[in-house]
């Protein structure tokens, strides 16, 4: 698995605390978030990585902002991608199994770094249960395509 991760201004800790557990994981990864505390464009962020999902660069992301809310709208606005806003670690766990996410949006402001850790190691060890959820994964790609 390769994930790329992402963040504005809002989500440095919180980043920093992904990647580490991705080392500890033994996934690699790419960060292209901001390295400033100066407010920065979220959209700028997430658009771009987004894209390289989706061009399949990359299998996963986690993008982060203070509230995750940014990121997952901008995310979700490139063809491909199913992001979702977790700040739990059911859903974490539910958007994988039954939504093939394939992008997680956190929010630092939200939850901690503990919190985030104990959610991203969920969702990155969770697979898509298929089944009857593939046929409504489909129906949203046909919707794309059209």
């Amino acid at each position: 698995m390769k994930v790329i991760i992402t963040a504005d201004h809002a989500g440095m800790t919180i980043r920093n605390e992904i990647k580490e557990l991705l080392k500890e994981m033994n996934i690699e990864f790419e960060d292209t978030g901001c390295s400033c505390e100066e407010s920065v464009d979220y959209p700028d962020y997430a658009l771009p990585a987004a894209e390289r999902i989706a061009n399949g660069e990359f299998d996963r992301g986690i993008f982060i902002c203070g509230t995750g809310i940014g990121m997952s709208i901008a995310a979700n606005k490139v063809k491909g991608i199913r992001c979702a806003l977790t700040h739990d670690v059911y859903s974490a766990k539910l958007t994988r199994q039954h939504n093939d996410s394939n992008v997680i949006a956190l929010g630092e402001r939200v939850i901690g770094p503990g919190l985030a850790r104990e959610i991203v190691k969920v969702w990155l060890e969770t697979a898509f249960d298929g089944g009857r959820h593939e046929n409504r994964i489909n129906k949203i790609i046909k919707y794309e395509d059209s």
